[in-house]
């Protein structure tokens, strides 16, 4: 199982929608509206690093209103 974490910037006002609709991605076990450098942390698990960037690189970056985002894979 490989655990990530995916930092998102959101255009302003849109942290609210776009944090439903992360959470609502199959393989992310939450999402959370943070204050600091970026707007939204979503945790993922899922079974391969490929599913990692799926969800991240193409489904994430893919809602209208996410500017951009980082992805940090566990290691432990």
């Amino acid at each position: 199982m490989v655990t990530a974490y995916i930092m998102v910037k959101a255009n302003t006002g849109e942290a609210d929608r776009l944090r439903d609709s992360i959470e609502g991605l199959e393989g992310v076990d939450s999402a959370h509206i943070v204050a600091g450098d970026v707007d939204i942390i979503a945790k993922a698990r899922v079974e391969t690093p490929a599913a990692v960037k799926e969800i991240a690189a193409t489904q994430i970056q893919g809602i209208n209103g996410v500017e951009d985002t980082q992805t940090y894979i566990a290691m432990d």
